[in-house]
């Protein structure tokens, strides 16, 4: 079953993967999308005072580009380790009352759900099978909690549809 997400809840709190850019206006001025490096670098000292959503969110741009600068392994390693890691320590630093949007351009045509498992790849030149299991890799244990954020109140509306703007967790383990 495929989990949605309707209204605006993911942009004050949790952690999404956003490729909408109308999803994106909703909550955040462009000058306000942060570097991946500048995320890193924040991870150091939190600021109490996020840049978006009146404080309590941070865009982040680039972890798309440095998955795919990657080769297979090493994206895996980057994603579960590194990546992780950051998310994690936003989570315990804002004790879940914040969101961490990573800003994915080009995910719309590259997340990809394999509907027997229902887990969530990323399309990726260098791995494997060309299936990177970012959900997986991402949200290890709570894969099965991710939603799908979608930007209409239409409850029928297609869930693999023009809608369809981003991935939600409310919070990894």
């Amino acid at each position: 079953m495929v989990r949605i997400r309707h209204g605006m809840t993911w942009c004050r709190r949790g952690i999404s993967l956003l490729w909408s850019p109308d999803a994106l206006a909703t909550f955040a001025d462009p000058a306000e999308v942060i570097s991946i490096r500048q995320l890193f670098a924040m991870a150091r000292a939190w600021p109490e005072v996020l840049p978006s959503a009146g404080g309590d969110a941070v865009v982040v741009a680039g972890a798309e580009g440095c998955i795919d600068s990657l080769d297979g392994v090493e994206a895996e390693r980057w994603i579960a380790e590194d990546l992780r890691q950051v998310v994690m320590g936003f989570q315990e630093h804002y004790e879940g009352g914040a969101a961490l949007v990573l800003w994915i351009p080009s995910g719309r045509p590259r997340i990809i759900m394999h509907g027997a498992s229902e887990h969530y790849y990323m399309r990726h030149r260098a791995y494997s099978d060309g299936r990177l299991p970012i959900g997986r890799l991402l949200c290890s244990g709570a894969e099965n909690e991710i939603e799908r954020i979608m930007m209409t109140e239409d409850r029928r509306a297609d869930p693999d549809g023009p809608h369809w703007a981003g991935l939600y967790h409310p919070r990894i383990s």
